[in-house]
């Protein structure tokens, strides 16, 4: 196999695994820039998979193959509502932002295995019959090393995680609402004294990440695990913080540092057919994309600095 093979082989796995990663960690983006830690995507993520696969499996008869595009849309709506015992506990009630976070994540799995109990009387749903379909697009496919790199047996989730990325850069960055967004993340009294709602802003922001979670969530249960199961998400609502914090907690650098995760995630799935990392034991593959999560989120790469107000709860009139 040459190294262009591999390349043909890995690239598509990589962008595949990323997709999930990519948009939960742009909902992780959009809440750190509110001023609120969303260590809960992990939850999120949980919720997301198991709504859509539930539904993918009521309903896969009438709907056919829209199935899975209508499960991410129920996903996103549970993320959403989720969200809110966050954006409750947080933003109205100023409880500690990580120790929310971190009991939404509790929440979140044992509500979702709670009720696959309770339906299916076992610990894991059934296989889905209705998955994402795989295209070619036309002419870019055609295209000489890239076309059959990028754009051959393309995931539309793929495409879609992308698309995400990019319209979160403009509205972060180039909208109003991203500059009231940033503004009540770095100094919510100033964006206050100018008439911003700090509140509602960061509420906006939380309902923004259950949203995009919840579909990270359910593309990864749907596109690549074909179920649910108490070990479904296992770690990949805090691969995609690692990715948000390694990004710098800009849209495009999560972007970035999902793809660099979805590869080492790919490479532990599929490296047992590429030459030489074939020789490697298959546990150091599978521990990669976790190893690399520790040592994004210890600064390995470089320090980053998360907006000034992130974490810090908003006290109408207090400095």
């Amino acid at each position: 196999m040459s190294f262009l093979e591999v390349l043909y082989f890995i690239i598509p796995s990589a962008i595949f695994y990323a997709a999930p990663l990519i948009l939960t960690a742009i909902g992780g983006v959009f809440t750190e820039r509110s001023g609120v830690v969303n260590i809960g995507l992990e939850g999120i993520m949980v919720v997301g998979a198991a709504s859509s696969i539930i539904f993918n499996l009521f309903f896969a008869d009438q709907l056919g193959n829209s199935t899975p595009w209508v499960g991410l849309v129920v996903a996103m709506v549970v993320g959403i509502i989720f969200s809110l015992i966050l954006a409750v506990a947080a933003v109205s009630l100023r409880a500690d932002q990580t120790v929310s976070g971190v009991a939404l994540n509790l929440l979140g799995l044992a509500v979702a295995v709670f009720t696959v109990k309770m339906i299916y009387d076992k610990g894991q749903t059934d296989s889905i019959t209705e998955r994402f379909s795989r295209f070619d697009i036309p002419l870019l496919s055609d295209i000489p090393v890239i076309g059959k790199m990028f754009f051959v047996d393309v995931y539309a989730t793929s495409i879609l995680a992308f698309a995400v990325a990019i319209i979160a850069w403009f509205v972060i960055y180039k909208s109003p609402f991203g500059l009231r967004l940033r503004a009540v993340g770095e100094h919510p009294m100033a964006a206050d004294t100018m008439g911003v709602n700090v509140t509602k802003m960061r509420y906006v922001a939380v309902m923004i990440s259950g949203a995009l979670g919840g579909i990270g969530g359910a593309i990864y249960a749907q596109a690549i695990a074909g179920n649910f199961g108490a070990s479904t998400i296992s770690g990949q609502g805090f691969m995609a913080i690692a990715a948000m914090i390694f990004g710098k907690w800009h849209p495009l650098g999560a972007l970035g540092a999902a793809l660099f995760f979805g590869f080492a995630q790919a490479l532990s799935v599929v490296g047992g057919s590429i030459p030489y990392i074939q020789d490697i034991p298959d546990v150091y593959l599978h521990i990669l994309p976790y190893v690399l999560t520790i040592l994004a989120l210890a600064g390995f790469i470089g320090k980053a600095h998360a907006p000034k107000a992130s974490g810090v709860p908003y006290i109408k009139g207090k400095r």
